[in-house]
This record gives C-alpha cells, structure tokens and sequence, in this order.
C-alpha cells in the first residue's frame, strides 16, 4: 500500500546574501602558501651560499696561480743557479788549467834564477824574513853564509822531472857542500832535501864531488 503526503511543506529560510560564508577551499589555499614561501626562502639562501662559496673558490684560484708564478720564478732561478754554478766551475777548470801552463813556462826560468842567485857572491836565497829569524834560534848552523865564497863549487849537472830535481857538481872541500845545502833548504823554491853520496873525482885532484835531489815549488 502506497501513501502520498499532499500537504504543502514548509520552506527552509535561505541565508541573506549579506552574511558571511566559509568555505574549506579557501582555508587549504592559505596553508599550502605556507610551504611554498619556505621552499623560495630556502632555494634563495642556497643560492647566496653557492655564490659565496664561488667567490670564496675564485679568491682561492688567484691565490694559488700567484703562488704557482712565484714557484715557477724560483724554479727558475733554482735552474739559472745551477747553470751558473756549472759555469763556474768550467770557468775555474780552465783558469786552474791555464795557470799550471803558466807555471810549467815560467816555473823552470824562476827556480834557475833562484838557483843562480845562490852561487852568486854576496846574495842569498829568497827566504820568508820570518822563517829565517825562526831558524837562526832553533839552529844556527843550519843559516846560510852571506860572506860565503861560491866561487869554490860549481855545478856541472842540472835536472828536472815531474818538479823533481838533481844537481851534482864539484866543490873545494864538504864544508863547500853544506854550504849550498844550507842555501838550498832555507830557499823557499826547494823543499824535501836529500843529499846524494859524494865521492872524489878522480880526474880532478882534490875536488868534492856531490849529488843532491830535492822538490821544487812553482
């Protein structure tokens, strides 16, 4: 059995247009707003980060390429060092290599003229003034004669090998001999004395012979 109400029904009383409505829309709009401006602040403090550490980088790179110049200057000069010193020392090789020329020329002329300066009358032997005074309190035997008579020996034999050499030659008697021994050890062109045997020459009545090789020094 089917029943119909065919009484009017009461209307419900519609809202005024004035009055205020809420919506749950309006509501999720506001607090989405929220995350966004949290995202924004957060992607502009990464980016003010990045640019300060690239200009952090940027400062370091120039400080590191000035470093790197100025290693590459020392490097340089390191290098320039090293040559130079090469240099030098080919440099002081021929200097020492030109000398002892010099002195292989020129030495044998200057021990000659020393030698003949002993045999000379009234000369001496070329002597530090210092050494001879040195001498004359340890041993004043072993001082030369200035007043010595070099015409009573003389040489007959003169020579040199590798800066040694050999001398023999006639004297009036052995007191003659150690006479130029003494000249010779005091001079200061001879070093490292050593006196050959002597013996009488026979062909000569009455004469020392004699021997003596020492070093010389030039």
């Amino acid at each position: 059995m089917i029943r119909v109400n065919l009484l009017p029904q009461k209307k419900k009383p519609e809202r005024g247009k004035g009055s205020a409505t809420f919506t749950p829309s309006s509501s999720g709009q506001k607090w989405l707003l929220v995350p966004l401006l949290l995202v924004v602040v957060e992607v502009v403090g990464l980016l003010l980060y990045h640019f300060d550490r690239q200009s952090t980088i940027e400062t370091q790179k120039k400080k590191n390429n000035e470093l790197q110049g100025k290693i590459s200057e020392i490097q340089a000069l390191v290098t320039q060092h090293e040559a130079v010193k090469k240099d030098l020392a080919e440099l002081n090789a021929r200097e020492d290599a030109i000398t002892q020329l010099q002195a292989g020329r020129t030495g044998p002329t200057a021990v000659l003229l020393e030698l003949s300066q002993l045999l000379t009358p009234q000369k001496s032997p070329t002597v530090d003034p210092d050494v001879l005074k040195e001498l004359q309190k340890k041993n004043p035997l072993q001082v030369f004669n200035v007043n010595w008579d070099s015409h009573r020996l003389w040489l007959t034999k003169y020579t040199e090998d590798q800066r040694t050499v050999k001398i023999e030659g006639f004297a009036k008697d052995s007191s003659d001999v150690s006479e130029l021994s003494n000249r010779l050890k005091t001079s200061t062109y001879f070093y490292d004395f050593r006196l050959l045997p002597g013996k009488l020459d026979e062909g000569v009545e009455g004469l020392v012979a004699f021997g003596v090789e020492l070093k010389v020094r030039y």
